[in-house]
């Protein structure tokens, strides 16, 4: 069984995709880059204002599916500059608490809309 979550508090999805779906006792959160949710676009500010924006982006599809980023068991990070990995250690610990949830953090060559950095997450579910 899949069910399909939807937030108005997210950016809405730029392809063919949900913003999250729930399954077998899992939440698979999509991507989300740093688009402001009321106008699409790309947040200015650089890659801290960047990185706040997609952590944001990501609470209020899991706030519309019941759960939070408390609940994350995989966090998958994409950055396009590896030197920005401090900063975002730094932003993700206000975002989540202990127990850290596993993650990966790689570099990529780019993202949609110039984004610097994308993140996408799998949360228990129940």
């Amino acid at each position: 069984m899949r069910q399909p979550i939807h937030s108005p508090d997210a950016p809405a999805a730029i392809g063919i995709y949900s913003q999250a779906m729930r399954s077998q006792g899992f939440l698979y959160l999509s991507g989300q880059t740093p688009l402001d949710p009321a106008t699409g676009a790309l947040v200015p500010g650089g890659i801290e204002a960047q990185i706040h924006q997609v952590f944001r982006n990501l609470q209020a599809v899991a706030v519309a599916a019941g759960r939070s980023l408390d609940d994350a068991v995989k966090v998958q990070v994409y950055l396009t500059d590896m030197a920005d990995f401090p900063k975002l250690n730094e932003i993700m610990s206000g975002y989540f608490r202990q127990p850290w949830p596993a993650r990966t953090t790689v570099q990529v060559a780019g993202l949609p809309r110039g984004a610097a950095v994308e993140v996408d997450a799998i949360l228990a579910d129940g």
